[in-house]
């Protein structure tokens, strides 16, 4: 129970609400690396400048066999970015993106103009997260979902938004089909397995990875959940559950960009990043199912079963539910470069 109370105080710590005033560069990249991340790795380094505060890509935290060209890694860097746009914002600051392709860094330049005020997207920096759980089967008003596309749209990406059962349905067979071909791929267990923290007090230690708490199951010994491994990672069992998460779910969000390089992953990244700032102000959960588009055959079925010719990116599912336990992050300091 001790631990179990620590780890709620460490994670509400780390979610305080975004402080308002002269610029804070501590406070800024706190806020940025409250953004999403593939398997919550937060693959990131942040330089600060007096100017600017740059990304760079943290390739000791790659997931190789997931995430083979790093498409996820540069992702998580553009949604750690939009953060940063927002969080300038509660300072007063006016903050552009770019992708440097010679430096291979996201660069947010952070400028002093008059009259800048805190966005609306910035109030749900804190209390974003990627919920996981079930969802109650509600639909979400057209309103709402104008709000979500809207939101998720940006330089080089549009969100595509399904509702209809036929066309979850869809997609939930190509995610069932996923699991299949990633969880009988001993690679790929043994990877999904090293981000893996069985309980509360391997979640302190290392502040990354996914958590059992964040799916509310029981706490397990290190040891014991590794040796359990084969039973915790089934590709039948996962099938399930992802196909009753899918059907609890009030649609399904696919982020579509134009071409399939770093700075669109980038921009893809600041697009899903915004979705879910926007879906937290609507009260909306979501999380990721990337199965179709990590598995590169069922990547082609997806592109067919839209009729699109753009590149998928990101497939997202969302609907109304119950909050669910906030995952750990790494201390600014830890994170910051010289």
């Amino acid at each position: 129970m001790f631990k179990s109370v620590t780890y709620d105080r460490v994670a509400a710590m780390s979610r305080q609400p975004g402080r308002v005033g002269n610029r804070d560069n501590l406070e800024l990249v706190r806020l940025a690396t409250l953004a999403a991340s593939s398997h919550n790795t937060q693959p990131w380094r942040f330089r600060v400048g007096e100017q600017f505060i740059s990304i760079q890509p943290d390739r000791t935290r790659r997931c190789p066999v997931v995430d083979p060209a790093d498409a996820h890694l540069y992702r998580s860097l553009g949604c750690a970015a939009e953060n940063l746009v927002h969080a300038a914002s509660l300072q007063g600051y006016a903050a552009t993106v770019n992708y440097d392709d010679v430096a291979d860094a996201v660069v947010v330049s952070i400028d002093a103009v008059p009259g800048v005020t805190a966005t609306e997207l910035s109030r749900a920096l804190v209390t974003r997260q990627c919920n996981r759980g079930m969802y109650d089967g509600t639909p979400v008003i057209p309103e709402h979902i104008a709000l979500l596309m809207g939101a998720g749209t940006g330089r080089e990406v549009r969100c595509l938004i399904l509702t209809e059962t036929a066309e979850i349905s869809a997609v939930s067979e190509l995610v069932e089909r996923g699991n299949l071909a990633q969880l009988t791929d001993g690679a790929f267990r043994e990877e999904q397995l090293s981000w893996l923290r069985f309980n509360p007090a391997s979640a302190l230690r290392q502040r990354d990875g996914l958590t059992g708490r964040v799916n509310r199951q029981p706490p397990l010994p290190t040891a014991l959940g590794k040796t359990m491994a084969p039973v915790l990672i089934n590709a039948a069992a996962q099938a399930k559950t992802d196909s009753a998460r899918l059907a609890s779910s009030a649609g399904v969000a696919i982020f579509l960009a134009s071409t399939d390089t770093k700075g669109a992953w980038v921009e893809t990244g600041r697009a899903y990043e915004r979705f879910a700032l926007q879906a937290e102000l609507l009260d909306i959960r979501s999380a990721f199912l990337n199965q179709p588009i990590e598995v590169p055959a069922l990547r082609d079925e997806l592109r067919a079963l839209l009729h699109i010719t753009e590149e998928p990116q990101l497939l997202v599912r969302f609907g109304h539910g119950s909050r669910a336990p906030y995952s750990l992050r790494r201390p600014p300091r830890e994170v910051i470069v010289d």
